[in-house]
C-alpha cells in the first residue's frame, strides 16, 4: 500500500452516526471483494478520512432469510440482489439524511456493479459517487446513464490485490477521499431553468442562456440524447428546476420510431406532475437517431439518411411518424396542472430542417403541429412563430414567457 496520505484513522462498521460524520461509504460484496474493499479504505484513511464498510455479499445469507414473502418461496439469484440493492440504498438514504456520509464508492464486479447502481440511484446529482468494476463496457455505460457516477474500469479482473488491481484502488482512493458532499442551499439566490438542446438546436439554446443571464436566471442545459432527456426529468421531480424551456423533444421521435436517444416512457411528464412551467417545442423532431451507418436496422435501409458523424446517423422522420410524437407530446402535456404553452417554428425544427436544408419537409412538420392541436388539452396555448426555431426570436418569446411565469411565481425576486 502507498504510504501517501499517511494518517491513524481507522474504518468503521455501521453504528452510531454521529461517528461517521464526512465518512466515506464503501459498498462491496465482503464476501468476493473483501480484500480489495479494506484495501480501499487503507488508501482513503491514509488520507485523512473514515470509512464504513456496507455488504452487499450474498453468501453469509441464510435460506430463511432469503424467502421472498410469497409462501416461504427462496428468491433466485436476480430476486435476492433486487432486495439487497433495496434494503442498501433505504441504508445508505439514511446515512445521508442524518449527514453522517460525505461520499461513496463501490469496488464490485457485474452483479455488485448493477446493485451499486441501484444503491445510489436516489441520491442527490453531485454527490460524490465512484464506482471500480470489472464488469463489462455495456453495463457500465448502462449506468452512466442513469446516474451521475465516476467510473474507475479495472479492465482486469478484481480477483486480489496485484500490481493492476492496486493502481487503480490507489487512486480511487485518493480521489474520493478529496471528494466531500456540499449540499445546496435550501433558498436558491437565483431562479433555475432547465433547457434541452441538440447540436441542430445548439444555437436557440444559447440564446435562451444568454437572455436568462442577462435576467439574473441560471441555465442548464442538458443533450436531448437520451441521457440528458433522463436525468432533466429525474432532477425536475427533485425540486432543481424553477422552470424549463423544452426546446428539444426529438427524444420522442426515438422513443416512438426505435432510435437511440430515447429517454423513455418517463420523458415529458415530470414538469407536468410537479406544476413547473414548462415552455415545449418540436426541436430535432425531424430526425431520428442511430449509430454508424452499419447499425440502421434493415427496415430503414431506404429512407433518408444523414451521416451526421462517422458515429452518428440520423433520420428524416415521416409524416405519420411526426403525427405520432405530436400525439404523445399532447397526450403527456395535457397532464399539465402548472402553467404551459407550445412554441412552433414556421421555418423549421432544426438546423437541417430549413429552407434549403437537408431534411426541410414542411408536410411532414405540420404533421406534428396538427395532432398536438388536435389532441393536446383546451387549457394549453399553442402559439405558431413565423421564424425558424434557431432564430433569435423563436428564443426571446420562450425566455420572454417562462420569465413572466417566474416572477408571477415569486414575486421576491428581482431579478428575474
Amino acid at each position: 500500500m502507498s504510504d501517501h496520505c499517511a494518517d491513524d484513522q481507522r474504518s468503521v462498521r455501521v453504528g452510531n452516526s454521529s461517528e461517521l460524520a464526512g465518512v466515506v461509504a464503501i459498498v462491496a460484496t465482503l464476501d468476493t471483494k473483501g480484500g480489495e474493499a479494506s484495501y480501499l479504505a487503507g488508501i482513503i484513511e491514509a488520507c485523512g478520512r473514515k470509512t464504513v464498510l456496507i455488504d452487499i455479499g450474498t453468501s453469509n445469507l441464510v435460506p430463511d432469510k432469503q424467502a421472498d414473502g410469497m409462501g416461504g418461496r427462496v428468491a433466485s439469484p436476480a430476486e435476492l440482489l433486487k432486495q439487497i440493492a433495496a434494503s442498501t440504498r433505504k441504508q445508505v438514504g439514511g446515512l445521508l439524511q442524518s449527514g453522517a456520509i460525505g461520499a461513496i464508492v463501490g469496488v464490485a464486479g457485474g452483479k455488485g456493479s448493477a446493485v451499486f447502481g441501484e444503491v445510489v440511484s436516489d441520491l442527490p446529482y453531485g454527490f460524490p459517487k465512484l464506482l471500480v468494476s470489472s464488469a463489462r463496457p455495456a453495463l457500465l455505460a448502462e449506468l452512466a446513464v442513469h446516474n451521475d457516477i465516476i467510473l474507475y474500469p479495472t479492465l482486469v479482473d478484481l480477483l486480489g490485490i496485484n500490481v493492476f488491481t492496486a493502481r487503480v484502488l490507489e487512486n480511487a482512493g485518493r480521489a474520493v477521499a478529496a471528494m466531500q458532499h456540499a449540499p445546496a442551499e435550501h433558498a436558491r439566490k437565483r431562479k433555475v431553468v432547465a433547457i434541452t438542446a441538440f447540436g441542430v438546436t445548439t444555437p436557440a439554446a444559447n440564446h435562451c442562456v444568454a437572455r436568462l443571464a442577462d435576467a439574473g436566471a441560471d441555465a442548464i442545459v442538458f443533450p436531448a440524447n437520451g441521457a440528458g432527456g433522463r436525468k432533466m426529468e429525474q432532477l425536475i421531480a427533485a425540486g432543481e428546476f424553477d422552470g424549463v424551456i423544452d426546446l428539444t423533444t426529438t427524444e420522442l421521435a426515438d422513443e416512438i420510431v426505435g432510435g437511440t436517444a430515447s429517454a423513455g416512457s418517463d420523458r415529458l411528464k415530470a414538469a407536468s406532475r410537479h406544476l413547473v412551467p414548462q415552455v415545449i417545442a418540436p426541436g430535432a423532431v425531424d430526425m431520428v437517431n442511430f449509430g454508424p451507418p452499419s447499425s440502421v436496422p434493415d427496415q430503414f435501409r431506404g429512407r433518408q439518411l444523414y451521416s451526421h458523424t462517422p458515429y452518428t446517423t440520423l433520420m428524416r422522420t415521416t409524416a405519420s411518424e411526426n403525427a405520432s410524437v405530436g400525439r404523445l407530446t399532447a397526450e403527456r402535456l395535457s397532464h399539465a396542472e402548472g402553467p404551459a404553452i407550445v412554441l412552433w417554428p414556421v421555418k423549421g425544427v432544426s438546423d437541417y430542417d430549413r429552407e434549403g436544408g437537408i431534411f426541410r419537409d414542411v408536410d411532414a412538420d405540420r404533421a406534428w403541429l396538427d395532432a398536438v392541436k388536435e389532441n393536446v388539452h383546451p387549457h394549453i396555448k399553442v402559439r405558431e412563430l413565423n421564424c425558424h426555431i434557431n432564430d433569435p426570436e423563436f428564443a426571446e418569446a420562450a425566455v420572454t414567457w417562462i420569465l413572466k411565469q417566474l416572477r408571477q411565481g415569486d414575486s421576491s425576486h428581482a431579478d428575474v
